[in-house]
């Protein structure tokens, strides 16, 4: 298909690697000047909190999702005329300073003919994920589906077929929900910001406008109740302009729910703690905070926040990258990001031919398996009442006769006796979730102690169900420090 300026105007990250090689990652002079303050057009702005936590509140429950990073950076694979390239699969052309001419060949090999779309999806669900967020565009600007706005999309490559149409329908027959990642700056092809073209084809503002926005416009109407999330990705030479221009296109899909990397963001998705104690909000800021690749110690108080997260160390695929996390790994974090009120957002990496690799399925199935016991203990909790828990951690889940607490056991007491500490509420019931067994409790001193069997039921995390009256009333040590890290 043929893009011309007749159909634009019919039409009307992830992973950061902040490498200095191409173009910096600054706006010029010209796009750094900072123009008058504009009312924010985002459509939730002024919403109530009782409106925002029924928007919200699907997002909340759900507590586990699945990030895929693909691309025609999966056809490299991390090497480049035989040759290794360092750093990221997806940062490819940055890392290794491949020119447009060079990069853009690589979409003749990109024919995922192997492409199952239900497969992924049904993988998700297994893995007990609610909903999938996918790269539509990274920042080499190859976008996944026919775009009228740029040659640079699926039609340059063998497959020709958008890539996103099925997999919003094989979401739609699972009943998980679809999410979509964008680039809306960092583009190095279609020349927008930190592009390597010396001589670039088009300002920033142009861009925004010849690019950006006719893309986002495609891909909030062209797919049904799909998305459910905007995951922008990231924010190098935006200003309020630019960003209000594509932060308004989003009453085209109403309760959409979008992260905080559109205007701004700290390196590494790091969270600014002081503000948000202070409670003060940057233009923009969306509904979500993103920390990459770490686990805050602790919840960020009444801001929703989802860790992003790889299986291995790359989140586009790299053919040598082996360094896998185990399944105990992942189970871990996932426990540990629900007690601190988080959402886990654990990527997979699939090839040029459409195949997630092996070790992916394999640890997504053994998390599936945990879930198919636990997974009680992580839809629909709240973040843990302790401040520390030395054996493991605990979400919550509150109710009109008490709250429901589940104590994630990490590492199994020796002596048979596992003290939940500080604990000062009465306690109805406590037994072990997986097989329902019921355990004996006392009051202790020094909070609740349970009685609990000679072996873990999991070596992963076994999962005991504590049943107490009222909000949970915990009295911290005082010398009990502020976070869980291990």
């Amino acid at each position: 298909m043929t893009k011309t300026p007749l159909a634009l105007a019919l039409l009307g990250t992830l992973a950061m690697q902040p490498l200095p090689v191409f173009a910096e990652d600054k706006p010029s002079a010209t796009a750094a000047a900072t123009p008058a303050p504009t009312p924010n057009p985002d459509p939730y702005a002024n919403e109530t909190k009782e409106q925002r936590d029924a928007r919200m509140a699907w997002w909340r429950d759900a507590r586990f999702g699945m990030f895929i990073h693909w691309g025609v950076y999966a056809v490299p694979a991390g090497f480049h005329k035989g040759q290794p390239v360092g750093g990221l699969g997806e940062w490819i052309m940055h890392g290794g300073k491949i020119p447009a001419e060079e990069y853009k060949p690589y979409a003749n090999e990109f024919n995922p003919t192997q492409y199952d779309p239900d497969a992924w999806v049904a993988l998700a669900k297994k893995a007990g994920m609610k909903y999938i967020i996918i790269t539509t565009k990274h920042h080499d600007g190859f976008a996944l589906w026919p775009s009228a706005a740029s040659d640079w999309d699926i039609e340059a490559t063998p497959y020709k077929k958008d890539l996103l149409k099925p997999l919003a329908e094989a979401c739609q027959k699972h009943g998980i929900q679809l999410g979509f990642y964008y680039s809306q700056a960092k583009d190095w092809i279609n020349d927008g910001a930190s592009t390597p073209n010396p001589k670039p084809s088009r300002t920033m503002d142009e861009y925004i406008d010849q690019i950006a926005v006719p893309q986002m416009r495609e891909l909030l109407t062209n797919y049904s109740a799909a998305p459910v999330i905007i995951w922008w990705d990231f924010p190098t030479a935006m200003n309020e302009e630019r960003a209000a221009k594509l932060i308004e296109l989003l009453k085209l899909k109403p309760g959409i729910i979008h992260n905080n990397r559109l205007l701004k963001i700290a390196p590494y998705g790091k969270v600014d703690m002081e503000k948000i104690k202070s409670g003060k909000r940057d233009p923009y800021s969306g509904d979500t905070e993103t920390p990459e690749q770490h686990i805050p110690d602790t919840g960020l108080g009444d801001r929703d926040w989802e860790a992003c997260m790889t299986i291995n160390e790359t989140w586009g695929f790299k053919s040598d990258d082996h360094n896998w996390k185990s399944s105990k790994t992942l189970i871990q974090h996932l426990i540990d990001i629900a007690s601190k009120g988080g959402n886990y957002l654990l990527n997979v990496g699939p090839t040029a031919e459409g195949i997630i690799p092996e070790p992916s399925v394999e640890r997504l199935e053994d998390i599936g398996q945990w879930m198919e016991v636990n997974s009680e203990s992580i839809y629909g909790t709240q973040a843990s009442p302790f401040t520390k828990l030395t054996w493991g951690r605990c979400t919550q889940k509150k109710h009109d006769n008490g709250t429901t607490l589940y104590l994630h056991v990490f590492e199994w007491p020796s002596d048979g006796k596992l003290l939940v500490p500080g604990l000062e509420n009465e306690v109805k019931s406590a037994a072990l979730l997986a097989n329902g067994e019921a355990l004996k409790f006392e009051k202790t001193p020094d909070g609740v102690q349970l009685k609990v069997p000679e072996k873990a039921l999991d070596p992963n995390a076994t999962v005991i169900k504590v049943e107490i009256a009222g909000e949970p009333k915990v009295t911290a040590p005082p010398s009990a420090p502020v976070d869980q890290k291990k």
